[in-house]
């Protein structure tokens, strides 16, 4: 499979008027934190709220009027869905997308609101890309791959454009990687334009497939289903042509995010850069956060997608401030005495901590009769002021267990 600068520039010129031109802005609380100038491309803000849309319109776009008529058939966990969509409906040709079982309600439900018929199946992409492979050959469907096609790369290839548009002397730029066509297309750009600019790609480490391909790693085959905040980059089985024809030439490195990182990186896009990103989104920002990665002087992080399931919002948001210090789950087990809780209270307040939450505990297993376990739920500044909280109760004779 080849795919060329010049496609890439045939691409731009097809969705210049289609695509929204996203934004890509200098992070002054970005910078400071990671020790670079930090630019942001916002494709969150795209149209169906990821970068697919680009791909998916070229290669619809491209489609002959015969297959047109025959329909269109893809696999997706979310966003490649939702582009494919919207670039049928706005091409007037029907779509039939699969999608795993498990997949995002809020992805699935935007996906039919553009259009598109939704099978669901599977527990996890490979099995929904198995199905749609079926449905293709039972129906004549002409297939819209969500990566491994020349003008799907072509399309997410645009973005590396745009961003060397905005700051063509960069050093970096860090992408996510799912199957692999936007690194593809962004890392064949990037280095057409200039070949000194580093190419980062970032997995989640509950699917590894291509950095372990990438890094000569074994990879645990064993393991189903990936269950992780970042599923639209969840894909168990790497491509071999996508690492061959591309990766393994336009990319210098690759290395995996935790969910818990990537948690982390989405509240502080909430909180610094007012936006909102979905786990795959925020794996970039994840990776730069945690991996102590070579970024230059000047570094561009893909924000890839804002498709966020509203359901976990909360927990992302809780487990995010309790990585970051902001928000504290203490604790103590102390004798079930008057005046013990007041105790208690007085050393978190000495140290302006805010309590949301207490619960006592009497019956649990382990405690003595004369004891108590009581949780706290803490509002905190940071991990340094977490521990200051810990020495003020421990002072008051209380063990901390958590």
């Amino acid at each position: 499979m080849k795919v060329s600068f010049e496609d890439i520039k045939k691409a731009r010129e097809l969705l210049n008027n289609v695509i929204c031109p996203t934004e890509m802005s200098h992070s002054i609380n970005a910078s400071k934190l990671l020790g670079s100038d930090i630019f942001f491309k916002f494709e969150n803000t795209q149209r169906t709220g990821s970068f697919k849309f680009r791909g998916a319109y070229n290669k619809i776009s491209n489609l002959t009027p015969e297959e047109k008529a025959r329909g269109v058939v893809a696999s997706s966990a979310g966003n490649h869905a939702q582009g494919v969509a919207l670039s049928a409906s706005l091409a007037g040709v029907k779509a039939t997308i699969v999608m795993p079982e498990n997949a995002s309600i809020s992805k699935a439900s935007a996906t039919r609101s553009y259009g598109a018929d939704v099978v669901l199946k599977g527990e996890i992409y490979d099995e929904a890309y198995e199905h749609a492979q079926s449905l293709e050959k039972n129906h004549g469907y002409t297939f819209v791959h969500p990566y491994q096609d020349p003008f799907v790369i072509a399309g997410q290839g645009t973005i590396g454009i745009e961003i060397l548009e905005k700051v063509p002397d960069l050093d970096s730029v860090i992408v996510p990687i799912g199957g692999g066509g936007l690194i593809s297309g962004v890392a064949l750009a990037v280095k057409s334009i200039n070949p000194k600019c580093k190419v980062i790609g970032v997995q989640s480490d509950r699917s590894p497939g291509m950095a372990c391909m990438y890094n000569k790693q074994t990879l645990d085959q064993k393991k189903k289903r990936a269950a992780t905040i970042a599923d639209g980059i969840a894909i168990k089985n790497p491509s071999p042509v996508m690492y061959e024809n591309f990766i393994s030439k336009y990319v210098d490195q690759v290395v995996t995010v935790s969910d818990d990182e990537i948690a982390e990186a989405i509240v502080f896009l909430m909180e610094r850069t007012k936006t909102v990103a979905e786990g795959s989104g925020a794996a970039a920002l994840a990776a730069a956060m945690h991996r102590g990665l070579e970024l230059g002087k000047k570094s561009c992080i893909i924000i890839s997608g804002g498709n966020i399931d509203l359901n976990i919002v909360s927990k992302i948001i809780d487990r995010g401030q309790i990585l970051r210090g902001r928000l504290c789950e203490l604790s103590v087990i102390v004798d079930d005495l008057p005046g013990n809780l007041s105790r208690l209270t007085q050393a978190i307040a000495s140290e302006k901590a805010n309590i949301l939450e207490v619960k006592h505990d009497r019956v649990s297993q382990g405690l003595s009769l004369r004891e108590t376990r009581i949780d706290f739920t803490l509002e905190t500044s940071s991990i340094e002021h977490v521990e200051k909280i810990k020495k003020a109760l421990e002072a008051t004779g209380a063990k901390i267990i958590t």
